[in-house]
C-alpha cells in the first residue's frame, strides 16, 4: 500500500460523482525536493497529501495559484476552498451534471 488516501466516488471540492477523478498533491510534486519542504513534512507526508478532484476542478486550483502558494499556504482541501475564486467555481460547478466540462478560460501566465 502506498499510504495515499482511498480514491472517492466524487471529487472533494465540488462533490460531483466524477468517473474519472485526478489526484491532486496538495504539496505539488515539483516541490517535494526543496529544503523548505522536506524540512516541515515527511517524505511519506509529501506523497500522502493528495486530494481526489475532477478535472475542472483541478485546473482551476492551478489557475488560480501558483505551485508555490499552494504548496506554502493551501496544502489543505479546506485551505483550497478558503481562496474565493475556487470556492465559488465549486459552489458553481456543484450543481452541473457529472459530465459537464467548463469552456477553457486564459491561463493565469
Amino acid at each position: 500500500m502506498n499510504g495515499k488516501p482511498p480514491r472517492p466516488s466524487q471529487c472533494e471540492l465540488c462533490g460531483r460523482a466524477v468517473a474519472d477523478l485526478t489526484q491532486h498533491h496538495l504539496i505539488p510534486k515539483r516541490l517535494h525536493r526543496r529544503k523548505r519542504f522536506r524540512k516541515d513534512f515527511s517524505r511519506e507526508e509529501l506523497e500522502r497529501r493528495v486530494c481526489w478532484v475532477c478535472r475542472p476542478c483541478h485546473n482551476m486550483i492551478h489557475h488560480v495559484r501558483s505551485e508555490q502558494q499552494l504548496g506554502l499556504y493551501h496544502n489543505t482541501p479546506e485551505s483550497l476552498l478558503a481562496i474565493p475564486e475556487l470556492a465559488e467555481f465549486t459552489r458553481w460547478l456543484s450543481s452541473k451534471p457529472p459530465g459537464f466540462v467548463p469552456k477553457k478560460r486564459h491561463r493565469r501566465r
